[in-house]
């Protein structure tokens, strides 16, 4: 992947997870999100798959461009979503990835020059909590899905930390 498409990538992530949290998922729940099952009795609002790609993501943007392109993308990504997505959820989501984001970015700068796959792994889990808990109190005024937010989307930041560490030549 080049590295504009992973850029681009990235900044989809954030209004993608916001059309799939209303439009995507095994049942929707009335004023509320679509859900998925995650397996092991764990359910999500969908757009959770999104964000914990978002998550690794942004640190490979990190990598390549510098955090200041990694702020950029956020900032562009959150203006797609507030235009594309329920204005509820995508203010709710701006405010969560940013203040998540910001912290996964502190968290990933301080660990990645000891280990790149641990600093992902850990940024991600660090990032899917602080996500979770203010996307869901702010959107739902409630954290009743939040052990299956955070489940998901570090499933996904694990397994990308794998995949860098064992299938990405150095």
């Amino acid at each position: 992947m080049n590295k504009w498409t992973l850029i681009a990538a990235y900044i989809a992530t954030i209004p993608a997870a916001n059309w799939m949290i209303g439009n995507v998922g095994t049942f929707c729940i009335p004023d509320g999100p679509c859900m998925i099952p995650l397996g092991f009795g764990f359910t999500a609002p969908s757009g959770v798959l999104m964000v914990g790609l978002a998550l690794v993501l942004r640190d490979q943007v990190q990598e390549l461009f510098g955090s200041k392109w990694s702020i950029v993308a956020i900032l562009i990504g959150s203006v797609l979503s507030y235009l594309l997505a329920d204005p509820y959820i995508a203010i709710a989501s701006i405010l969560a990835f940013f203040a998540s984001e910001m912290i996964d970015l502190a968290v990933y700068t301080s660990i990645r020059n000891k280990s790149r796959p641990m600093a992902i792994a850990v940024s991600g889990a660090v990032g899917s909590v602080i996500d979770s808990a203010v996307f869901l109190f702010i959107a739902f005024g409630s954290l009743q899905f939040i052990e299956g937010q955070i489940v998901g989307k570090i499933v996904v930041s694990i397994l990308a930390a794998l995949y860098i560490k064992y299938a990405v030549k150095k």
